[in-house]
């Protein structure tokens, strides 16, 4: 709250500041007639204005700086969390035993990618991404795509802690919770 009124106080210094010399300028452009004061309190306005200014330039600089920081820590969090949602992706992978074929099917898949398009980026037909999709679902316990990125999702909210900390870049708060096993064929 503190801060707020801080903001709005160096606003409104600043507005004096710049009404002052825009009406002084444009007060001796139409030759508008004042009473005169002197000329100590004129410098004195003058000085003040100038600081209001400073004040505002000072304020801004600080402001921006934050921003810039505030900007830098979210993207490194999000680096953090989106290499953890990987390293999860991974552990999954490896309990389910798929091989690296499986692995970039399963990747695509679960990045919303259709047959056709899994089997045009690996240059195979779409019997063979397809064989290669129940071969996943069946390594995971799962019947379809839908399953398979619930596991993932379901994943990420019990084991948040463990994103968020990442995220954070500290240890979990929370106890990682061990993965369901996958059902024997």
């Amino acid at each position: 709250m503190r801060h707020r009124w801080i903001v709005v106080v160096v606003l409104i210094v600043q507005a004096l500041s710049a009404v002052f010399f825009v009406s002084d300028i444009l007060s001796a452009y139409f030759g508008f007639r004042s009473t005169p004061i002197s000329w100590e309190s004129r410098e004195l306005i003058e000085i003040g204005a100038a600081l209001g200014l400073i004040l505002g330039l000072v304020f801004s600089a600080t402001a921006l700086g934050a921003a810039y920081r505030d900007r830098n820590l979210a993207e490194a969090r999000l680096r953090r969390a989106s290499g953890a949602f990987m390293d999860l992706l991974e552990e999954r992978f490896a309990e389910w035993g798929l091989t690296n074929a499986e692995r970039d099917v399963a990747l695509f898949a679960i990045k919303g990618m259709s047959t056709a398009e899994i089997g045009k980026l690996r240059n195979t037909s779409e019997g063979t991404v397809k064989a290669q999709t129940n071969a996943i679902y069946r390594k995971a316990g799962v019947t379809g795509r839908p399953q398979l990125l619930s596991l993932f999702i379901d994943d990420l909210m019990r084991d948040d802690g463990a994103v968020r900390a990442a995220a954070a870049g500290g240890p979990s708060t929370q106890p990682v919770l061990a993965p369901s096993p996958a059902p024997k064929p």
